[in-house]
């Protein structure tokens, strides 16, 4: 988004933390001291100090904690002058309070765009549903959209459970503004390959419940079935935990692993599968999201393979774009799984099809950005 409004005019400037995610360790090259100050395709980028998120729940505590504490001494001395302020939020919500502070200070509009709902998401990762916790990131997460002159979520769900915090009066300045994907994410002839391959690409964590994958495979295999495969591009907390699941039911042979890509050899890969996998872990909250990956997917023309529902559901229905199963039923999953490894080549081609046609009639960039235009002065 900041490159694209750097190409439509704007002058741009990003404030952020140092790179530490998904490892939990500062990047190569960068630290307190190291590459706080970067232009990158014509934005200014200024890194405010925290502490790298480690690989346990203190270290992401204190991750979650510094930026906004170092934030708040540098929103006092900062020289930057912007006429708003934009917020791109995932977690942790308490980030926003930087932004806010700023806008506040200079008198000037503040948006945010909302990733993640807290206190929801705070619930889910924690399993802390205590008034004692809850209520007072409530306070915070009210306070923020308070400050804020117009906010967005990313579905329709998200909307109503931003509204959730937000005084009646004021309903009306949340809308629903749907993710993109970039313009490299487009169809490519497809690869010749062996068997009927399913491609799963992103984060591996506790979130997107990929551990029914392993589950689903051994009862394909079972079937007698020994044409399919599982490509699994990404990394991520919960892979070692992904791996042990997959030796547990004794189906390595069926899957592959590529490791971490640049978000542009995603297409190239997708050309050598026949399915997207889409999975989540059994959460409310993840019944209320759009994967930024779906339209991704759907941008390549991919036919989906989901362990999903809500959102995600939804759209793969509306779209007849794939196959949606129940969240953590392995049998099912390997029914949509063999079903459409069975179907007719012209089938999978038709949804494939139609998933590219529904990415381009609702989550075109251009359409939205310029939507987003409207707003910014």
């Amino acid at each position: 988004m900041a490159f694209e409004w750097v190409k439509r005019g704007y002058k741009v400037t990003v404030v952020t933390g140092i790179p530490n995610y998904p490892e939990g360790k500062f990047y190569p090259g960068y630290g307190w001291f190291k590459n706080t100050e970067e232009t990158v395709n014509g934005v200014e980028i200024h890194r405010i100090p925290l502490i790298a998120r480690g690989n346990g729940k203190l270290g992401l505590i204190m991750n979650y904690f510094s930026f906004p504490f170092f934030g708040f001494w540098w929103s006092l001395f900062t020289r930057i002058k912007a006429d708003e302020v934009f917020m791109f939020e995932t977690s942790p919500m308490n980030q926003c309070k930087v932004g806010v502070r700023y806008a506040r200070k200079h008198k000037i509009p503040c948006y945010l765009y909302v990733q993640d709902l807290w206190p929801e998401n705070v619930e889910m990762i924690t399993g802390i549903h205590s008034p004692i916790v809850v209520k007072p990131i409530e306070r915070m997460v009210r306070k923020i959209y308070k400050g804020c002159t117009h906010i967005w979520g990313t579905s329709p769900s998200f909307v109503d459970g931003i509204r959730k915090y937000v005084d009646d009066k004021e309903k009306d300045k949340v809308s629903f503004w749907p993710q993109y994907a970039e313009e490299f994410y487009q169809p490519l002839p497809k690869v010749e390959h062996k068997g009927f391959n399913v491609i799963f690409t992103g984060n591996i964590g506790q979130a997107q419940g990929l551990e029914i994958l392993p589950f689903a495979a051994k009862i394909i295999r079972e079937q007698g079935i020994k044409n399919i495969r599982f490509t699994i591009v990404g990394d991520g907390r919960a892979r070692k935990s992904f791996e042990e699941s997959i030796t547990k039911n004794g189906v390595w042979d069926m899957f592959e692993f590529a490791g971490r890509v640049q978000p542009k050899e995603v297409p190239g890969l997708l050309a050598k599968g026949d399915a997207a996998f889409i999975s989540f872990a059994d959460d409310e909250l993840f019944a209320k999201t759009i994967p930024a990956k779906l339209q991704s997917y759907m941008a390549c023309a991919m036919p989906i393979i989901a362990s999903a529902k809500g959102e995600t559901a939804r759209i793969i229905k509306e779209a007849d774009c794939g196959m949606c199963s129940s969240i953590g039923d392995a049998e099912e999953l390997a029914f949509s799984i063999i079903t459409m490894s069975k179907m007719a080549q012209e089938r999978i081609a038709e949804m494939g099809q139609n998933a590219l046609s529904y990415n381009k009639s609702h989550f075109d960039k251009k359409t939205l950005m310029d939507e987003m235009d409207k707003y910014l002065k």
